[in-house]
């Protein structure tokens, strides 16, 4: 199969890897919104920033997010949700921020 192929090499599969994590990262703030039953102009209100930026943060393939623009994001769409980050050790240094419901 090609994709196992083009796998094979590791820095293919770095960058591979790294591109899925973005866009399982926007998708989660996509569905964590809609789950929160807010607009991105809601959102945004909550965040003191427009309604741009917050669709440029739930953007596919965006990755200048910051921890703090993050953790605003979450805390705009109530207590219901959370932000999770996990480090890891060796190829997978850093894992994706994740938004869960608690």
């Amino acid at each position: 199969m090609w994709r196992d192929t083009f796998l094979a090499d590791s820095e293919r599969r770095r960058i591979y890897e790294e591109e899925a994590r973005k866009k399982e990262l926007w998708l989660q703030l996509v569905e964590a919104r809609a789950a929160s039953g807010l607009t991105q102009k809601q959102v945004a209100e909550r965040m003191g920033v427009s309604q741009a930026q917050v669709a440029r943060i739930e953007k596919a393939g965006y990755d200048a997010y910051t921890l703090r623009t993050l953790r605003r994001y979450i805390e705009a769409l109530g207590n219901e949700f959370s932000l999770d980050v996990k480090v890891k050790k060796g190829e997978d240094a850093i894992e994706p921020y994740l938004v869960t419901e608690v």
